[in-house]
């Protein structure tokens, strides 16, 4: 911080004006000095002061240098005086005066400098010095000796600025590293969650909670996102009673609630629950895209994550599920077309999906199940009509590492169990069908054998007479 600066008056001015009224100063206090022709002039000292007598003759206590009984005080220039000394103190007094009125500017500094230059010439004191040494200081004789009393006080009050300007930059260094150590963490944030965001920048990550780590297999269980370890003191702190219900809860909590709004828009991207008593982890709600809304809520129990529930069309509402044991997802539910109506189910065992399944008709039913071992398709069961049953069997098996078809077998008579059987071999790179068998009385017995080559049929045998001709 620069200091104010302090407006002088011109010095070959200064000393002009002093000069011309020490030299009058002089030329009053001195007595009459009588000189003849050729001899050498004698100096007589001033009378001593006189005591007069103000109204009818009555003796006064005061010192006057006018003429006896006239009724009114006078101070007369300091006697004895050297006009030399006069116009030191009206040089300091100048000086002095400049320095005071600088403060209202340098109109100011002008008017205070003329000011205290007359009075010290005239008195030979400068007003405000310390220790007498500029000018008389408490008087001529035995003034104080010296010309450093103005240039002490000027010096105390120099160094009076310097230590308020140095505390001040003190302050001012402490409050910018602080905010700079804020900015330095919000920067190391939004670093960490870019990392996490796709190529095109649509989306951004969570706010301060990790997501689940992406696994190399898609079919590998996710692990439970885990929050961020961020400084307490970036968090507003306070304490809450949550409602019974509120969060299932049967009884009412009071809770400890700590806010994060990192981006200062007066909507907290996170907001973290804890138990009052324990200290432990209760709940985490989080507005992961910045949008000032709440879009994922996140369950503890023991520190541990159990559940999570996401919205992410940003309506508001939950339409994502997902559960979670020993840090790895269990299960999780989907609500794709935000009716909702939960139509994708997942569940995972082992670290792995052993399930999932789909109501594609909103019917309240799976219409697609599909079953995983070692995160593999091996079968795929269907309600193709809608009717609400499974009527296709689809069996999967690995050809070079890509799973492929080699058995389906359908409920055509909707008896609830399969009639129809057919074969697939792969030929040329292509799934082709090469048999089809079929339980046309339903008995549990195969009546008709179908042979295909190339996809054409090449032979049908028929087991039971009473059936030709098909």
């Amino acid at each position: 911080m620069a200091r104010p600066p302090v407006h002088r008056l011109d010095a070959p001015l200064v000393f002009v004006l002093a000069l011309s009224l020490s030299a009058c100063a002089t030329n009053r206090t001195q007595s009459t000095t009588t000189q003849a022709p050729g001899s050498t002039p004698t100096a007589t000292s001033a009378p001593p002061a006189s005591t007069s007598t103000s109204g009818s003759g009555g003796t006064s206590g005061s010192t006057a240098s006018g003429p006896v009984g006239t009724g009114s005080t006078t101070q007369a220039p300091a006697p004895g005086i050297p006009a030399g000394r006069r116009m030191q103190s009206a040089m300091e007094g100048a000086l002095m005066g400049a320095i005071i009125g600088g403060q209202a500017g340098p109109i100011g500094a002008a008017v205070g400098a003329a000011t205290l230059l007359v009075y010290s010439a005239i008195t030979g004191n400068v007003p405000l010095s310390m220790g007498g040494g500029g000018g008389y200081g408490g008087g001529y004789p035995g003034g104080g000796g010296g010309g450093g009393g103005v240039g002490q006080a000027e010096q105390s009050r120099e160094a009076q600025v310097d230590d308020e300007l140095n505390r001040q930059a003190s302050l001012e260094t402490e409050i910018q590293d602080e905010l700079k150590r804020q900015e330095d963490l919000l920067k190391q944030i939004d670093k960490q969650e870019a990392s996490k965001q796709p190529a095109n920048g649509a989306a951004k990550a969570p706010a301060a909670a990790a997501e689940p780590a992406v696994p190399t297999d898609p079919r590998a269980a996710p692990l439970a996102p885990k929050p961020r370890d961020l400084p307490t003191s970036i968090f507003q702190e306070q304490r809450v009673t949550i409602p019974a219900g509120a969060w299932g809860n049967k009884d009412k909590l009071t809770v400890v609630k700590r806010s994060l709004d990192a981006d200062r828009d007066g909507n907290p991207e996170e907001i973290r629950y804890f138990d009052e008593k324990t200290g432990e982890l209760l709940r985490i709600e989080e507005d992961r895209n910045y949008d000032g809304k709440i879009d994922a809520w996140s369950r503890y129990e023991k520190g541990a994550l159990v559940e999570r529930d996401l919205d992410e069309n940003g309506d508001g509402k939950p339409d994502v599920w997902e559960h979670y044991t020993a840090g790895v997802m269990v299960s999780k539910e989907v609500d794709r077309d935000g009716d909702g109506v939960r139509d994708a189910f997942y569940r995972y065992e082992a670290g792995s999906l052993v399930e999932e399944s789909h109501d594609s008709k909103n019917s309240g039913h799976p219409d697609r199940v599909i079953y995983y071992e070692s995160r593999r398709i091996v079968r795929i069961e269907e309600d193709r009509d809608g009717d609400g049953a499974i009527d296709t069997w689809s069996y999967y098996a690995q050809d070079g590492g890509a799973e492929v078809v080699t058995r389906v077998e359908r409920d055509t008579k909707h008896r609830g169990k399969p009639d129809t059987f057919e074969y697939f071999e792969q030929q040329g790179g292509k799934t082709v069908l090469v048999k089809r068998e079929e339980d046309i009385n339903g008995d549990g017995k195969i009546d008709v054998t179908s042979i295909y080559q190339n996809g054409k049929l090449v032979k049908r045998e028929i087991a039971d007479p009473s059936l030709t001709p098909l």
